[in-house]
Order: structure tokens, then C-alpha cells, then sequence
């Protein structure tokens, strides 16, 4: 870690690349043993990282896919922790690097894959929350022509709120629109 944060790289990807090595055999992580699944994955994912800043994309997304395969293999227990390292150390290495949509990818795969909170305080993360805050509400009624049928918005628009104008609504008994109502299977020939 120290060689990476004071920008040696190349140094850091091979300290990673060791790590790898001591972990990634048959006694140490396969379907028969995972004592230490768990730890061969963060060892990849740091390699990944490591490789991802140093410009080397390809060899880092492998790497970050073997960190993908001894995530499969990791006991439950720990799976979502391991998952939430792999995947912030991932992310944030691409958010470095200015590749921002695939940081955010890699953030919401990690979401998918059941990492835990951990996951949530990389940048990715922080930008994907900052988005969501800053979208309005969605109306149901969104770019659609009000009851009233005088709407001119544009889909990003507010919507007006539907008037009494044109319904036949009664406090307290629904929206004035018949319930829908399922349509019979028509035999087939």
C-alpha cells in the first residue's frame, strides 16, 4: 500500500502479484477448501487496483474477475465484506483514473452482488447518491395529458396536479377512473 500511495505502481502490483501467488493454491482457495477464498479475492482486488492505476486496464479487469471467481467460493459469512473490498477497491482505482461511468458500473455491480456498507463510501458511490437526490419526484402522470386534457408539458416538466374538471369523483372513493379490469384468456387453435 505504501509503494502504491506514493505512486509506484509497478511496485505495488507486484507486491499484490505475490500475495496472489501465496494464496491462489489448490489448499488455500478451491471448491474443496476455502479457508482463505476470502483473502486470495481482496488479494485480487488490490492487484486489480493496483494494475488499473498504473494504465494497465486489461490486466486489472482480469484480475478483477479472478477476484469475482474466489468471491464465488468465500464463505458466506464473509462474502458480503469481501465483496464490498473488492468491489470499492475496483471502483475507486477506474474513479481515479477519470473512467467515472465504469467506476459507477463497477459500484452498482458490487450493490447487486450483496456487498455491505462498505461498499457505500466510495466516490462512485457519493455520485450515484448526489444523482438520485438531485432528480425530482416522478409524477405517475409524467408528460401525459392531465384529466383535465390540457396539459402542454414537456416530459421534464412539472405536471399540474388533475383537477375535479372532467371526473366524476367523490371524496374518499378512488380516482374517479373505473377499475381496470383483467381480460379472459382467449383460446388458442
Amino acid at each position: 500500500m505504501e509503494a502504491s500511495d506514493g505512486g509506484d505502481q509497478k511496485s505495488a502490483t507486484s507486491l499484490a502479484k505475490k500475495e496472489v501467488t501465496r494464496f491462489s493454491t489448490s489448499d488455500q482457495c478451491s471448491r474443496n477448501a476455502t479457508v482463505n477464498c476470502g483473502t486470495l479475492a481482496l488479494a485480487y482486488g488490490t492487484l486489480a487496483r493496483y494494475q488499473i492505476l498504473d494504465g494497465d486496464r486489461t490486466a486489472g479487469e482480469g484480475s478483477f474477475r479472478s477476484a469475482k471467481q474466489a468471491l464465488s467460493l468465500t464463505d458466506l459469512e464473509t462474502r458480503a465484506s469481501a465483496t464490498a473490498a473488492v468491489y470499492s477497491d475496483v471502483s475507486e482505482a477506474f474513479w481515479k483514473t477519470g473512467d467515472r461511468a465504469r467506476a459507477i458500473d463497477v459500484f452498482k455491480e458490487g450493490r447487486m452482488a450483496g456487498a455491505d456498507q462498505y461498499l457505500y463510501m466510495t466516490s462512485a458511490a457519493r455520485f450515484v447518491d448526489q444523482q438520485q437526490q438531485q432528480q425530482p419526484d416522478q409524477q405517475p402522470d409524467k408528460g401525459l395529458t392531465t384529466s383535465g386534457g390540457n396539459s402542454t408539458a414537456t416530459p421534464d416538466s412539472p405536471q399540474p396536479l388533475p383537477t375535479a374538471q372532467g371526473t366524476t369523483r367523490t371524496a374518499g372513493t378512488g380516482s374517479g377512473r373505473p377499475p381496470l379490469q383483467p381480460t379472459p384468456l382467449q383460446p388458442t387453435r
